[in-house]
């Protein structure tokens, strides 16, 4: 029986970098840091208040074939993928002190019918949501 969600990845260009952005800026701690082999560096964070969740730090490569991989690099210098969504108990308070902090948003906090949302990127590009969540139901999002 699965009982919960335990890792996920975010692809990143360079993983000191993108380590560097999760602890210091978002203020997640490491988990794992090895290097395995061939030089494949295993680097995985979460958040203090989430150990259950893993979140790998992974350069496009292995176990990705070669075309795959280049896909994903291009996808994120073009700033086009997805990341995750952070859950935040104060979307327009997180927004400034990230700003503060120089994090690039591309969405300032707005309201939808199931919170306050904001969406930034992280230093590779990837996109982050910040969703202060209220209660809602399908009929919020009749036209």
């Amino acid at each position: 029986m699965i009982t919960n969600v335990s890792l996920c990845t975010v692809y990143c260009l360079d993983q000191e970098k993108a380590k560097e952005f999760y602890t210091e800026i978002l203020g997640f701690e490491v988990r794992t840091d090895v290097t395995m082999g061939e030089g494949y560096r295993w680097l995985a964070v979460g958040h203090p208040s989430q150990p259950e969740l893993d979140i790998t730090l992974m350069l496009p490569g292995p176990p990705l074939d070669p075309e795959a991989a280049d896909f994903f690099r291009r996808q994120l210098e073009k700033g086009s993928l997805g990341g995750l969504g952070l859950h935040v108990d104060d979307c327009r308070k997180t927004y400034e002190e990230l700003s503060a902090k120089g994090v690039t948003f591309i969405q300032e906090p707005s309201e939808r019918p199931y919170g306050v949302e904001a969406v930034m990127r992280d230093n590779t590009g990837n996109w982050l949501v910040l969703v202060e969540p209220r209660e809602y139901s399908p009929a919020d999002f009749a036209e």
